[in-house]
């Protein structure tokens, strides 16, 4: 089956009690067994749920994976993946990545023993000599967050198997619609499915995706023993979304496309991330890697901090707030929300400067947000 037809029917068969077409919202703590140890496949629904297991069947089918597994937060799916190592481990990690990711790796995990070691991600050779003999992992986004760097999963892959560590992938940004880091090498994907597989900013959730048996069980068991899984009624709206990931994706590339080019020529913007511009430097990756260039833009804008202020200010159908991926378009600062975990020096010397912008494109309609980032760009400048 092709892609938008899995996202409708992979692991979302008829409810074999009553023939429902959609999947049941499974809302209970326990399940009835028939005598000790017998029951119907269920026990407890923090260690699984029918709801929860349809959402993880239908992920890891978009991944082109055999194995999917919920999670509370792409927070907690990312957590569970750092449970597979111990003290004395190291982690190469990405420079560019999310700044809750960051604070996992450096508040977090670092303090049990795991060590990261950041690498400059425009440099895939240094992924290579960044590889140590008690690393076991490389982490990275692609396209990253904020920045929208990408880096050859494939040329990656060739580098983590020939050295004998894993290679994790948070797929987040461009969805399995457009990016299936699996058949690409990949061993592991990460994603939010807060973002683009729910869509409709009305959930927190998270997923794992692996072709391992032996690491999904690993996982498995991170999962039931810490118990960050999702609810019932998250992983409905969840499998809801995802139904229309396809349409979705359509529409945020369309639009993304669009605002780029047109964000692209402003005089009051100096920069624009996206891989859809020719002057991307990683534009030839993204057409061979993608199958599209997604909802997500950054940029800057010339008058520092003052321009953001005048510029959010006016904003009228673009929200000023965290997250992305939802239908509606979204304005995020980093300095302050998705990356106010990294140090400032850090994040200056990253790219993320006080008037870096970053900017999830929803569906509606093209014309009214260019309408509305125009307006809000004109007010740059002009005395209170």
């Amino acid at each position: 089956m092709k892609f938008e037809t899995r996202a409708i029917h992979a692991g979302q068969l008829p409810d074999p009690t009553t023939g429902a077409v959609i999947v049941p919202v499974y809302q209970t703590s326990t399940f009835a067994q028939d005598g000790l140890g017998v029951h119907k496949g269920y026990e407890y629904s923090r260690s699984g749920n029918p709801t929860r297991f349809a959402l993880e069947q239908a992920v890891a089918s978009l991944e082109e994976g055999k194995f999917g597994l919920a999670f509370a937060s792409g927070l907690a799916a990312t957590a569970a993946v750092l449970n597979l190592f111990q003290s004395g481990d190291n982690i190469v990690v990405g420079d560019d990545l999310y700044g809750g990711t960051y604070r996992l790796f450096e508040k977090v995990y670092k303090k049990f023993g795991i060590t990261p070691t950041f690498v400059d991600f425009d440099d895939l050779a240094a992924f290579k000599k960044a590889i140590q003999p008690n690393t076991k992992m490389v982490w990275i986004e692609t396209p990253t967050n904020p920045l929208l760097k990408l880096i050859d999963i494939q040329a990656l892959a060739k580098i983590t198997k020939k050295a004998g560590v894993l290679l994790a992938v948070d797929n987040t940004f461009a969805s399995p619609y457009f990016q299936k880091p699996l058949l690409l090498g990949a061993d592991i994907v990460v994603h939010s499915t807060t973002k683009y597989i729910a869509g409709h900013s009305d959930l927190i959730g998270g997923a794992i995706v692996v072709n391992n048996e032996e690491m999904y069980q690993q996982l498995k068991f991170y999962q039931n023993a810490t118990g960050a899984v999702p609810g019932p009624w998250d992983c409905w709206l969840a499998i809801r979304g995802l139904r229309t990931l396809s349409v979705r994706m359509r529409e945020h590339d369309h639009n993304g496309r669009y605002l780029a080019a047109f964000l692209n020529t402003h005089p009051k913007v100096k920069k624009v991330y996206y891989p859809g511009l020719t002057d991307h430097p990683q534009h030839k990756l993204a057409k061979k890697q993608m199958g599209g260039f997604g909802g997500m833009i950054s940029i800057e804008l010339k008058g520092g901090l003052k321009a953001v202020e005048a510029f959010v200010k006016e904003l009228r159908i673009f929200r000023l707030g965290e997250s992305l991926g939802g239908v509606e378009s979204l304005m995020t600062y980093p300095a302050k929300m998705s990356h106010g975990s990294v140090p400032r020096e850090e994040r200056l010397a990253r790219g993320i400067t006080d008037e870096f912008l970053r900017i999830s494109v929803g569906i509606e309609n093209k014309e009214d947000l260019k309408e509305d980032l125009a307006r809000a760009l004109k007010a740059i400048g002009k005395r209170p």
